[in-house]
C-alpha cells in the first residue's frame, strides 16, 4: 500500500494524501460507509459508484463471520466478488461488536468467547482467528484484534486492557506475517490505539504501536459516549505521536463536525454509521444546517432536497415529497435520505481537501461548522 502526502496545511495537522490500493485510488481525508452485512443500508452498489462516490468502504467481520458466513464469500471469490463491489473495502476486526456484547462474552488472554446474538451459539475468536476470518474475507484494509474498553471504565481497566490490546497485537501481526492473501490481491494490517480517555496510556499505546512498522495506524475506543472534547484531547495526543507518513484511521467517528476538527488534527479516515442510521429516522444533513424533514414546517416545502447537494436525489425530489415518504415509512423515504447524507459525507470530504490545498483550511473550517451545526 502506497500512501502519498500530496499538501501538508501549515496552520494545522490537516493534510491531503492518497492511499493505493490493488482495488483503486482513495483520497483522503475520507470517510468510509458503513457497510455492516457486506451492504450499506438502503443503497445500491451503483449508488455508492455513480451518486454517491465513495471511494472505499466498511463490513463487519463478527456480523459477516455469523451470518452469512464465511463458507459462502470463500466459494464467491471473496468479498468484492460476493457483494460485486470492486472499490476498495476495510474490514474491522470484530472487537467492538463483542465490546458491544459485554453481557454474552468472556475474555481472556487466549481471545473471547462469545455468544452469538443470532441464536445464542457459543464462539471464540482469538487474534489469530481475526486474521484468518478477515483473510478469508478478503477486504483490502484489516484491522488487528483489539478489546475496546466501555465508556466510563478504570483507570487499572483502561492499562490491562490496553497492554492485553499490545499482546494481541503481535500475535495478529506474526499470524498475518505468516499467512497470505486467498484472492490474489494483496491485505494490509491496521494496528489499534486503544487507552480509553486517559492521556498517559493513550501516548503510552501510541509510542507501542508506533515502534511497529505498519501500514497504516487506526485510533480506537473512542466515540463510545465520552465528551467530544475528550474525543479531541485523545486524537491529539496520538497524531502527535504515530508516524507522519501513514495514513490515520479514527474509529466510528462521527458527525461532520468531528470530522472537520479531527481532519485539523491530523486524521485521514474515517466512519460512522450516523449518515445511514439519521437518514433513516429523518435527519439530513446540508451545508447549511441540519434538517429534521419530519417537521410541519417541510410539509408544503416543494423546493428541492438540496441545491447544494451532489446526489440524484437532491435534485429530483422536493422536500414535501421526502417528508411524505418518511412520515409514512416507506421504504423509498429512508434509502432517499441515506443517499442524500451519503453523498454530503463524501462530499464535505472533498471540500476539506479543497480547501486544505487552498491554505485555508482552518478559516473554513471553522466558518463551516456554525453552519453545520444549525437546525434549519
Amino acid at each position: 500500500m502506497n500512501f502519498d502526502i500530496i499538501f501538508n496545511d501549515k496552520k494545522s495537522r490537516a493534510r491531503v494524501g492518497k492511499i493505493q490500493t490493488d482495488h483503486g485510488l482513495i483520497n483522503t481525508p475520507i470517510f468510509m460507509p458503513v457497510g455492516t452485512l457486506g451492504t450499506v443500508k438502503g443503497v445500491h452498489q451503483r449508488e455508492l459508484n455513480e451518486d454517491i462516490k465513495a471511494e472505499i468502504i466498511l463490513a463487519n467481520t463478527y456480523h459477516l463471520y455469523l451470518r452469512p458466513g464465511i463458507d459462502i464469500i470463500k466459494k464467491s471469490g471473496g468479498i468484492h466478488q460476493f457483494i460485486n463491489y470492486q472499490k476498495p473495502m476495510l474490514t474491522d476486526s470484530g472487537g467492538f461488536q463483542v465490546y458491544s456484547l459485554s453481557q454474552n462474552r468472556k475474555i481472556t488472554e487466549d481471545g473471547v468467547t462469545f455468544q452469538s446474538h443470532i441464536n445464542g451459539d457459543s464462539h471464540f475468536f482469538s487474534p489469530e482467528k481475526a486474521i484468518d476470518v478477515q483473510r478469508e474475507i478478503g477486504a483490502d484494509i484489516i484491522m488487528a484484534f483489539d478489546e475496546c474498553t466501555p465508556y466510563p471504565c478504570t483507570y487499572n481497566y483502561a492499562k490491562k486492557s490496553m497492554e492485553m490490546t499490545h499482546r494481541w497485537l503481535i500475535r495478529c501481526k506474526n499470524h498475518f506475517n505468516n499467512t497470505k492473501p486467498i484472492y490474489g490481491y494483496q491485505q494490509y494490517l491496521f494496528p489499534i490505539v486503544q487507552g480509553g480517555t486517559y492521556k498517559d496510556l493513550r501516548k503510552k499505546s501510541a509510542e507501542t504501536i508506533a515502534a511497529h512498522n505498519f501500514p497504516g495506524y487506526a485510533i480506537g475506543g473512542l466515540s463510545v459516549g465520552e465528551p467530544h472534547q475528550d474525543m479531541y484531547e485523545m486524537t491529539d495526543v496520538v497524531t502527535n505521536i504515530l508516524p507522519k507518513e501513514k495514513p490515520r484511521y479514527l474509529m466510528g467517528v462521527g458527525t461532520p463536525t468531528n470530522l472537520l476538527e479531527c481532519i485539523a488534527l491530523g486524521i485521514d479516515m474515517f466512519d460512522c454509521v450516523l449518515p445511514t442510521r439519521n437518514a433513516r429516522n429523518g435527519l439530513l444533513y446540508t451545508m447549511e444546517g441540519e434538517i429534521n424533514i419530519k417537521n410541519e414546517k417541510w410539509k408544503n416545502d416543494l423546493s428541492i432536497l438540496d441545491p447544494n447537494g451532489s446526489t440524484y436525489v437532491d435534485q429530483n425530489y422536493s422536500k414535501a415529497y421526502l417528508r411524505h415518504l418518511i412520515i409514512s415509512k416507506e421504504i423509498l423515504g429512508k434509502q432517499i435520505a441515506s443517499i442524500h447524507n451519503l453523498g454530503f459525507f463524501i462530499e464535505l470530504m472533498k471540500q476539506a481537501r479543497k480547501n486544505i490545498e487552498l491554505g485555508i483550511f482552518l478559516e473554513w473550517k471553522n466558518k463551516i461548522i456554525k453552519k453545520l451545526q444549525k437546525r434549519l
